[in-house]
């Protein structure tokens, strides 16, 4: 049974390694977030930048670090993401940011939540080599994500976040990857 969970394992993370490949680049993300107890939506439109980082990077050392674990080059590989979100009414709000990812085995490592600039880590798992599924648990709520690449030009995400067995949140996204240029307007 351990050679298969270690194929397993071995197989997820080429495949996840593969996935960070391609997601690398410029993406202007489109969203909206749905609160179900209120009805209440919100729009939002982000710039993102996906960077692919090798084993042994100085972010994924870092990272390592963070989560203390026992060897800090220990994560075969990552993505560093930053953005800049522009929120609708009410708030009207831009907000700046970014986060590290970093794997072992079928775990996600991650230098921030959403909801928490607190280290977390999430379980994944990639049903084909173009969908990533995520869990991720901190503070009483789950995070559940699907991230899946249609093509070289497109993403799709959707997170559900629940608390205490019910969900509370439902946020929907359309990434179109553009070119450095426009990725600076």
């Amino acid at each position: 049974m351990t050679f298969s969970v270690q194929n397993a394992q071995l197989s997820q993370e080429s495949l996840v390694e593969e996935f960070f490949r391609r997601s690398q680049g410029n993406w202007r993300s489109e969203r909206r977030y749905y609160t179900l107890k209120d009805g209440e939506t919100q729009e939002v439109v982000s710039f993102l930048t996906v960077q692919f980082l090798e084993p042994g990077s100085a972010e994924l050392v870092e990272l390592a670090k963070l989560h203390e674990l026992a060897d800090a080059r220990i994560l075969v590989c990552g993505a560093k993401t930053t953005w800049e979100s522009h929120y609708s009414e009410p708030n009207f709000k831009q907000v700046t940011g970014s986060t590290v990812f970093g794997v072992q085995g079928m775990t996600l490592y991650r230098d921030r939540g959403f909801a928490t600039s607190k280290p977390v880590t999430a379980e994944f798992y990639l049903p084909e080599p173009t969908t990533m599924r995520l869990r991720t648990e901190y503070s009483g709520s789950v995070f559940e994500e699907e991230i899946k690449l249609i093509g070289s030009k497109y993403r799709t995400r959707q997170t559900i976040i629940s608390r205490a067995g019910e969900e509370q949140m439902i946020g929907q996204y359309l990434e179109r990857r553009i070119h450095e240029e426009a990725a600076s307007l």
